[in-house]
């Protein structure tokens, strides 16, 4: 069985045991998250999707950490200009152990 979810303004889709790299959500290590904007529910076969969200679906996960992306560089030039910007950015992110599916 598969999901796909909703969480941090981008969708994942997730089966069970898999770990993904979410938008830092505000919990500690070894919390149970349930995230219940779940765009679409399947199987081998079938799939049920929602308009927008399945209504009684949700994903269980575990955190497994709290983490940091790696440095984006982001460089702003304007030619014969004398103009250079440098900035860095590093994003803030959760890693979820998915624990259980449940459709509606």
């Amino acid at each position: 069985m598969f999901a796909v979810l909703k969480t941090g303004g981008k969708q994942y889709r997730v089966q069970k045991d898999d770990v993904i790299r979410v938008e830092r959500l505000d919990v500690k290590e070894g919390d149970k998250v349930k995230l219940d904007e779940i765009l679409m529910v399947g199987e081998a076969g079938s799939a049920k999707i929602g308009t927008p969200v399945v209504k009684g679906a949700s994903v269980t996960a575990e955190v497994v950490a709290q983490a940091r992306g790696p440095k984006i560089i982001v460089f702003k030039k304007k030619r014969r200009q004398n103009y250079r910007r440098k900035k860095g950015h590093r994003q803030d992110l959760t890693l979820l152990r998915i624990t259980d599916i449940k459709a509606a």
